[in-house]
């Protein structure tokens, strides 16, 4: 359908926004995607596909369904999709003979859950509005949606998934998150045997709450330990304050839970989003990489408490101060520990040439740069990932914390 034929209207766009939404309130999840084909043709849009992120988060793979444009999986790396993907903005890529081939970024809030491709034969200012928000629309359908199907799994998994990866995946918060103070970012491996690693955040107010777990074991056992760590955690952060709250709460249900004989090593932090001022609690965890310009310049060392379920004493908390656009990397033991070709195990000097080396590459944010050091990391040691292993990243950025003067 060429420009002319199509109103382009902000009354028209409001008018299909709704009927989208309207429509989408009553339909079962496997429609939304068809839905939402049949929508564009009202812009002239063709050939749309709506892409979601493979467990692994190396490909954007499609949604099947009828009206939709079924393609091959993109890479994440190195294709239009992918860009979009990563860096959370519009690509368009001009076509042959004509037209222009459009990949929007699916935000969820500040997470990018995946990208709707479409083909207009030309693209204006009204058009790339109007898309804008209809891919902001569709990424929440999406995400309402998903607790009512499998479908959406199902077209992510490319590989099958244990029980235990299943448990850590469904425990998860989203992946990312991205505000003009702070930025977060998470990265499970290996992503359809992932067991007894985890992660959690929140932002309260002016306080982020951040968490990086490894449960003893494997397999099923290690997976009921670090969802009992996080549901113990996400209840006492909800009804506490204090750090050292928090760890006893934590301690005292695996220790009942699961016996004196099984432990969880765990990070806990608050980060004052305005401040920078970061409090930390180390029990049997490595300690995290200060990362300040693309370099490694320290750990942050503190002293370390027992390992949650050992009963420990109340924890000592270590206070550092952040600059504006430091990052904190946190990671899990099966980073270091795997074992390399030499027979020796990969360890943290490897780790911080890994982040030093890519430091010297430009960024592409935070989400982009995590996902590029763990497969970094990944290929450094041949492919092999025996442990569960977990980068956690967090970048702080400063600023009001108000969001009434964000809007300003």
């Amino acid at each position: 359908m060429g420009e002319e034929s199509v109103d382009r209207s902000e009354g028209f766009g409001e008018r299909l926004l709704g009927l989208l939404l309207d429509r989408a309130r009553l339909l079962p999840p496997q429609l939304i995607a068809p839905l939402v084909a049949e929508e564009v043709t009202r812009i002239g849009g063709r050939d749309v596909s709506i892409l979601l992120q493979d467990y692994a988060q190396e490909l954007l793979v499609p949604l099947p369904g009828k009206k939709l444009h079924v393609s091959q999986p993109e890479p994440i790396i190195d294709s239009p999709a992918g860009r979009a993907f990563l860096r959370g903005g519009v690509v368009e890529v001009p076509q042959v003979p004509s037209g222009v081939r459009m990949f929007l970024p699916l935000l969820d809030g500040s997470d990018t859950v995946g990208v709707m491709a479409l083909t207009l034969d030309a693209v204006g200012d009204d058009d790339r509005r109007l898309l804008s928000r209809l891919s902001g629309l569709v990424a929440d359908m999406l995400v309402t949606k998903n607790a009512y199907t499998d479908q959406f799994f199902r077209a992510r998994c490319r590989k099958p998934m244990s029980v235990s990866a299943e448990i850590q995946w469904s425990l998860l918060p989203p992946m990312s998150m991205s505000l003009p103070q702070v930025e977060v970012a998470g990265i499970l491996e290996p992503a359809y045997r992932i067991a007894g690693d985890s992660f959690d955040y929140a932002l309260n107010d002016n306080i982020l709450h951040a968490a990086v777990i490894d449960a003893m074991g494997h397999g099923l056992d290690a997976a009921t330990m670090a969802t009992v760590a996080i549901g113990a955690y996400r209840h006492a952060r909800r009804d506490f304050v204090s750090l050292a709250e928090k760890y006893a709460f934590m301690d005292d249900a695996i220790s009942q839970q699961f016996g004196p004989d099984h432990f969880v090593t765990a990070q806990l932090m608050h980060v004052n989003i305005t401040t920078g001022e970061m409090a930390l609690v180390n029990a049997g965890h490595p300690a995290p990489l200060l990362i300040r310009d693309g370099r490694v310049v320290k750990q942050l060392e503190s002293a370390t408490t027992l390992p949650v379920g050992f009963g420990g004493k109340e924890p000592r908390i270590r206070e550092h101060t952040l600059q504006q656009g430091d990052r904190v990397l946190c990671y899990t033991d099966g980073i270091i520990e795997e074992h390399v070709n030499d027979g020796e195990q990969f360890g943290e000097e490897r780790l911080i040439r890994c982040v030093n080396r890519l430091g010297e590459e430009p960024s592409h944010g935070l989400r982009a740069d995590l996902r590029r050091l763990s497969h970094t990391l990944k290929r450094e040691r041949s492919g092999r990932t025996s442990d569960d292993a977990t980068l956690f990243m967090i970048e702080w950025r400063g600023g009001d914390a108000d969001p009434l003067a964000v809007l300003d």
